[in-house]
């Protein structure tokens, strides 16, 4: 069984797009939002592999893309392909737990390959409740029993790390992984949050186009989703993924992302500062 993964551009490697963006320029309202969002994702990621999941936080992935460009962090940054939302990531078939599975191995996220990892590998997405990370979490563990992985070993270094809609701040906010039993199961501070508005969070998760399509269980076994999409919403998200990209070079976008960092709580640990040092220098 081959893995099947959709397509999208590379950006960050100058794939030729020829006239694809010819009458789509982008220019983002909400950038200096979304670089603190994207300095924050970066400082929360324990010095770790961070994996984008899905498409929501595909402008995270390519804001940072820019940022890390020619620095020797670009290579932490993945897409995960991936839909596993609500009661449609549950209840696999054989063939659809086969299929994910193999997937999985190609993002090198096999059970054998995350025992062997040196640094933590952290999934991040936008969350409401929490039901990606849930049912992926469920996927991972059953894989890792079936295969008698080192599970001690692995629970040591996998992290969740959801970008959520802000609230107002009181002991009795609710926070979407209270109320996951499997949360329990890994290190204190193996899931962490980062906050946005809500109108961003809105607008990232439910209005902005997308440059694939989501893959679905549906799909998973679907060739025709490794052909690039070159209809009108394909074409925007690709002219966005292309821009923010660029804005993540720019000298005054890196400074911003330098300043929030400072300002993590990380900061005192000496891989973010080298993290720092590397994005101011360029």
């Amino acid at each position: 069984m081959e893995p099947i993964r959709p397509f999208r551009w590379n950006v960050a490697r100058g794939d030729r797009l020829g006239s694809l963006l010819d009458g789509h320029g982008y220019e983002p309202l909400y950038l200096s939002e979304l670089t603190e969002c994207a300095a924050k994702v970066l400082a929360r990621s324990s010095d770790g592999d961070l994996y984008f999941v899905g498409r929501s936080a595909d402008s995270v992935f390519d804001l940072l893309s820019g940022v890390l460009a020619d620095t020797p962090y670009d290579a932490r940054l993945h897409q995960l392909p991936l839909s596993l939302y609500g009661l449609d990531g549950m209840g696999l078939t054989g063939e659809e737990r086969a299929r994910l599975r193999v997937n999985l191995t190609a993002s090198d996220l096999s059970p054998k390959a995350l025992a062997a990892r040196r640094r933590p590998f952290v999934f991040a997405d936008l969350v409401l409740h929490g039901s990606t990370f849930t049912n992926l979490h469920h996927q991972l563990c059953d894989w890792i029993e079936d295969e008698r992985a080192a599970w001690n070993v692995i629970r040591a270094k996998i992290r969740y790390l959801g970008i959520t809609a802000r609230e107002k701040t009181s002991p009795n906010t609710w926070r979407w992984q209270q109320n996951k039993d499997w949360v329990a199961q890994l290190p204190g501070r193996a899931v962490r949050n980062v906050s946005i508005e809500g109108w961003l969070w809105r607008y990232l998760g439910n209005d902005q186009p997308k440059t694939a399509r989501s893959f679905r269980r549906t799909r998973w076994a679907d060739p025709e989703v490794t052909v690039p999409r070159r209809d009108e919403e394909a074409r925007r998200g690709l002219a966005a993924a292309v821009a923010l990209h660029q804005y993540g070079r720019t000298r005054g976008v890196r400074e911003h992302v330098h300043e929030v960092l400072t300002g993590e709580p990380a900061f005192r640990e000496s891989w973010l500062r080298d993290i720092a040092r590397a994005i101011r220098g360029r």
